[in-house]
């Protein structure tokens, strides 16, 4: 074994036998430093957000090569591709009315990678498709992110359904992988294909996330103000923090997975 992999096996063994809270207390430092490195690295920092859209195409790539080669949508959530559909959908909606940039180009692409993978799943691959696995009810998730935006959202000059509207898909963005961590927690065995899509949206939602942190340090708190006033620009910035965590343990047993050496993810108990 090369002295550079022997040391990463040494340090992953060792973050194994962390507790639980040395383990959030590192991640926390590690996604601090990776805030900083992007700050000094990315001189504008709104090509974060172009760059967290492009790693989401990426994962639905990345599910298409899964689907037309593998012929099998075994350990993929139905519900997760429908709840992801949905607030594209209406932030595709909302960007038409309200804003039009790049980010609705990246999202009309993704919008339409997405409805196909729900209509392989739905229709040419439902025999492979675990629906026992894949029973988070979206009621969960919708009701919960309509109340919410219903009671939080922007305070701008726009009609107030439009803004509720942006407001949800918000909320429900961040909530959207929950019947794919499901599915993954009821299975504890990730396939391949499967833990490369879940990691490149781990890493699409801390690139979100980077980007909105980092643009609220350069406008020393300006861009809160512009948002809005009231509650929506911490709601905002809350949502994305919660998309990056929600992923966080996932992210790490993947990369330590990598670096074993394993072409199937196996996850503990009480992971995801």
């Amino acid at each position: 074994m090369r002295p550079q992999r022997r040391t990463i096996h040494t340090i992953m063994a060792w973050l194994r036998r962390q507790p639980p809270k040395v383990k959030a207390f590192l991640a926390v430092v590690t996604g601090m430093a990776a805030l900083v490195l992007l700050r000094a690295v990315v001189r504008d920092h709104d090509n974060l957000f172009v760059a967290a859209e492009a790693v989401h195409v990426i994962g639905i790539a990345v599910l298409i090569y899964k689907l037309t080669k593998e012929k099998t949508c075994a350990g993929l959530s139905l519900k997760s591709q429908e709840l992801t559909a949905i607030f594209l959908a209406v932030r595709l909606y909302c960007s038409f009315v309200m804003e039009y940039d790049i980010h609705t180009l990246l999202d009309s692409a993704t919008l339409v990678f997405t409805l196909w993978v729900i209509y392989m799943i739905r229709f040419n691959l439902r025999s492979t498709y675990m629906e026992e696995k894949d029973n988070f009810a979206l009621y969960y998730v919708l009701l919960p992110c309509a109340i919410l935006a219903c009671a939080v959202h922007p305070s701008t000059s726009h009609n107030i359904l439009n803004r509720t509207l942006w407001a949800f898909c918000v909320y429900l963005e961040a909530a959207s992988v929950l019947p794919q961590l499901r599915v993954m927690q009821n299975t504890k065995i990730v396939e391949p294909f499967t833990a490369h899509y879940v990691f490149a949206l781990g890493v699409a939602r801390f690139l979100s996330c980077a980007h909105w942190v980092l643009q609220v340090l350069d406008s020393r708190g300006h861009l809160l103000t512009a948002l809005g006033y009231g509650l929506w620009p911490s709601f905002v910035l809350i949502s994305e923090i919660v998309q990056t965590f929600i992923l966080a343990d996932f992210c790490y047993y993947y990369v330590q997975s990598i670096f074993g050496g394993q072409l199937v993810l196996r996850l503990p108990s009480g992971v995801v």
